[in-house]
């Protein structure tokens, strides 16, 4: 993977910024951040190696820029969720978490079960929760994944929920679907290959055999054969 810093001064950059915005006293070094950095950004890399644009992986080579901010929500949920399984600090999971939902509005906690290979564009006033996500998951501004009485979504691979849309409650969003912008699933299942959107004329939902994939853009595999 092509680094804008190297790891050295990504961890310093990462560790600076935690302890600018959160002068609790509790000061987090570069070092404490070693071993987990190595893991997120192998994680990252075998993520971006999956994407189609060149600002994500260029002729096979992936990149990671960390003034690029979708890069960098990315590789910090990435670095909390690797502290977060491999036993590392709780505190500075939760400062990584903190900071994310600081610089870039995403709202997705640590243990949450991202898949291996997913997207997160924009991403302000997004808010993902434990739901079951699927790899080639897409998410843009303004979405929700919640809960309806402890109950949550579970996706299928190359899900994309478009700007301000939300799936709420105990529902299954089958492969290759696709939720419209400012369109709600509220504890409704979706076949594989459909589009939900809501119909502006009428204000109802509406739910059609999709044309194409919308994820299906943003990956180099062909999704049709998942």
């Amino acid at each position: 993977m092509q680094l804008s810093l190297t790891k050295q001064d990504l961890m310093r950059y990462t560790s600076r910024q935690l302890n600018n915005i959160f002068p609790d006293g509790n000061t987090v070094k570069p070092g404490e951040l070693a071993s987990f950095t190595d893991v997120a950004l192998d994680r990252l890399h075998y993520c971006f190696k999956y994407v189609k644009f060149k600002r994500y992986n260029n002729e096979g080579e992936t990149q990671f820029n960390h003034l690029y901010a979708d890069h960098y929500l990315m590789y910090t949920w990435f670095l909390a969720n690797t502290l977060w399984k491999e036993n590392g600090s709780p505190a500075i999971a939760n400062k990584l978490y903190y900071l994310n939902k600081a610089l870039h509005g995403l709202d997705c906690m640590y243990d949450t079960l991202l898949p291996d290979i997913f997207l997160l564009f924009h991403s302000c006033g997004t808010m993902l929760g434990k739901a079951g996500y699927a790899n080639y998951f897409v998410a843009l501004q303004g979405c929700t994944v919640g809960s309806q009485k402890g109950e949550y979504p579970v996706f299928g691979q190359g899900v994309s929920l478009t700007a301000n849309s939300s799936v709420i409650g105990k529902c299954i969003i089958g492969n290759r679907c696709t939720i419209s912008t400012r369109t709600t699933i509220f504890q409704k299942d979706i076949e594989d290959d459909h589009t939900a959107f809501i119909n502006f004329d009428t204000g109802q939902l509406q739910v059609k055999p999709s044309k194409e994939c919308y994820a299906q853009q943003f990956f180099n595999v062909d999704l049709g054969k998942l």
